[in-house]
């Protein structure tokens, strides 16, 4: 409960910082938060207290996730810095980031139907805010929309699934509700003949409106318009945290509660997965703009975690917590780097034969449909070796994870998601997942290949992108890059390394 207090309490200093005049100090106090909230995590490691009449529960199920959570915010707020110091706003724009931090850490620790619904909302809301912060640039505002009208219709059916399974129940609490489903004669002779019925409709409701958060086949629609419109911090928040925090939730209800009739919905989750995967890489493939083509990316990554849902062993809580973390890692540096070409490639113009009117900003616009290259663009990569061998590699080592390949930490999440669903007998699906893989592989090394392409003529010619972007001297690159994201690569980079040289560290941890 520490770690709640302690976000919390940032998010109000957050909101007092232009008021009491620090807000200049305001990022240096954010990051020592996070990592005081890490503290307290550790701190609470084994205690499993129980809060608010058992509404909330600290174990080590939700201490690892809000660890892992922390952890990823740490390193988007090091990859954010210039969004947040050159925004006229920036107070809100933390204070919402911490706020939505919050509502992230209540959904990995509820044990209450009540909490998952206040903890997805207090999560949505900001994010909402953020994804339209760009407020004259049409493609956040259309982004913006979009993610409030698909999260409220997801809301509403989450709700009315809530709703059903009390109906059946009479409770809300997650110990009460496996007990009774444990043994569904009691919900027969309790609440009538019609007790198991209401029970299977909230169930699959509550299905679908999560299946909406984690952005699974077919509730994805909304995903590449909103993350392809947001701006790109927010982008990568939306991509890491709250997926993560969404899973966590996912898993922690249907392990606990509903696993007594997951006859009812195996076969709908297993569907959901072979789509997510094959949808999702399969439509990535034909991208040019490598937002769009990580929100494909992240649908078959969601994919890849239901696995974890259908086998609901020992494995699973573990290999989900350590495949979000290696998918957090190498998102937020993919995405870090994403902002920094963004940044210094021109934009196109639209077919109107006008430059589109985004205001510039350190993270580059958020870039319409008709934009084919510049402004995250796949052309926009090319040549990325020659003016910034940092970036370059940073970016080869996110894609390379978010592939896949070993010894980096992708590799193993996906290995111990496929050993768990093989153990549980699900052989063709994880065949499915194999197939979707290697389609991956394809579109990722599409990037990096051009990576290591030759600079474009005017690239060559010394324009003010290349300038920018040149490594040079070391001086010259902190300077171009700033403190913070230089630190950024060299964790992400290493964590993704670390983490795939020693997997035990995290998946024995649950």
């Amino acid at each position: 409960m520490k770690i709640l207090y302690i976000l919390t309490g940032l998010g109000v200093l957050a909101m007092l910082a232009e008021i009491f005049r620090f807000k200049k100090f305001l990022f240096p106090k954010v990051l020592l938060g996070l990592l005081l909230a890490i503290a307290a995590a550790v701190w609470d490691w084994n205690t499993n207290i129980h809060y608010y009449n058992n509404m909330l529960t600290f174990d080590n199920y939700a201490l690892l996730f809000s660890i892992v959570i922390c952890a990823t915010a740490f390193l988007w707020v090091l990859s954010s810095q210039d969004f947040f110091s050159n925004a006229s706003n920036q107070t809100d724009y933390y204070a919402l980031s911490l706020f939505a931090l919050c509502g992230a850490v209540i959904m990995v620790s509820y044990t209450n139907l009540l909490m998952l619904f206040l903890g997805i909302e207090i999560l949505s809301i900001p994010i909402y805010v953020l994804a339209g912060s760009r407020k004259d640039d049409l493609s956040s505002n259309e982004s913006a929309l979009k993610y409030f009208l698909m999260g409220a219709f997801a809301t509403g059916f989450l709700l009315f699934g809530i709703t059903l399974v009390y109906g059946a129940c009479g409770t809300f609490d997650l110990g009460v509700l496996g007990t009774y489903i444990g043994s569904p004669e009691s919900i027969t002779s309790w609440r009538g003949p019609g007790g198991e019925t209401l029970l299977f409709a909230g169930i699959l409701l509550i299905l679908i409106g999560m299946s909406f958060k984690v952005a699974a086949v077919p509730f994805h629609f909304w995903t590449p318009d909103v993350y392809q419109g947001a701006p790109t911090p927010v982008t990568a928040f939306m991509s890491t945290i709250v997926k993560t925090a969404a899973f966590a939730a996912f898993l922690r209800l249907f392990m606990s509660c509903f696993v007594g009739y997951a006859s009812l919905w195996n076969d709908i989750i297993w569907t959901l997965a072979a789509l997510s995967i094959l949808l999702g890489n399969i439509t990535a493939v034909y991208q040019s703009n490598v937002k769009r083509m990580l929100a494909y990316s992240g649908i078959s990554h969601a994919g890849y975690m239901m696995l974890a849902i259908l086998t609901s062993g020992d494995m699973s809580s573990g290999a989900v917590l350590y495949y979000s973390a290696a998918y957090s890692v190498a998102s937020i540096g993919a995405f870090a780097v994403l902002a920094i070409v963004e940044q210094h490639t021109p934009s196109l113009p639209s077919p109107k034969g006008k430059e589109e009117g985004v205001q510039p900003s350190p993270f580059g616009t958020a870039g319409g449909r008709e934009r084919s290259s510049g402004g995250g663009g796949i052309d926009s990569f090319t040549g990325l070796s020659k003016r910034n061998p940092l970036l370059a590699f940073s970016m080869t080592i996110s894609m390379l994870s978010l592939a896949g390949i070993p010894p980096l930490a992708g590799f193993f999440g996906k290995y111990y998601l496929f050993s768990s669903a093989l153990q549980s007998g699900y052989v063709w699906l994880v065949l499915i997942a194999v197939l979707g893989s290697l389609i991956g592989v394809y579109y990722y090394l599409k990037v990096i290949i051009k990576i290591y392409s030759p600079p474009q003529p005017s690239q060559r010619d010394g324009d003010e992108s290349s300038k920018l972007l040149s490594f040079g001297q070391p001086k010259v690159a902190s300077e171009a890059l700033g403190w913070s994201i230089t630190i950024l690569i060299f964790l992400t980079i290493a964590l993704s390394l670390l983490l795939g040289i020693f997997p035990d560290l995290i998946i024995r941890l649950i």
